[in-house]
């Protein structure tokens, strides 16, 4: 038979807690609030892909731009840049730019005339 604790602090410690979360091992910040990898360019080839998608989008069309050797603030300016080019909304999510509609012929050719090594992705 198994004994109930009378209250929490029979329990032996600390239940749940807000207080604590993911932390950046180099400055002790939070994850969202860390500021030493924003201005970090992310590793890869230098090559920006684009490509189009459809899912998990419930049949929205978004084209995607990945691969952009850019720090976190300039990446968010780009994104603004390239949404006020296509006429249309969009957003950044995770180092990928998101705009949508069928924008993959505009965003090469602006990618490309804006310095980038751009390349079409997928089919």
């Amino acid at each position: 038979m198994v004994k109930k604790a009378a209250s929490f602090s029979a329990l032996g410690g600390l239940v749940y807690s807000t207080d604590a979360g993911r932390h950046c091992p180099d400055c002790g910040q939070p994850v969202a609030a860390c500021i030493c990898k924003q201005s970090q360019i992310p590793e890869g080839d230098g090559i920006a892909r684009v490509r189009r998608e459809t899912k998990g989008r419930g049949g929205k069309t978004v084209t995607t731009v990945t691969g952009v050797p850019l720090a976190e603030a300039e990446l968010k300016e780009l994104a603004s840049t390239l949404k006020k080019r296509c006429g249309c909304g969009g957003g950044l999510k995770d180092g990928v730019i998101e705009i949508q509609g069928d924008m993959v012929e505009l965003l090469l050719e602006e990618l490309t005339k804006r310095g980038f090594k751009a390349k079409k992705s997928g089919g």
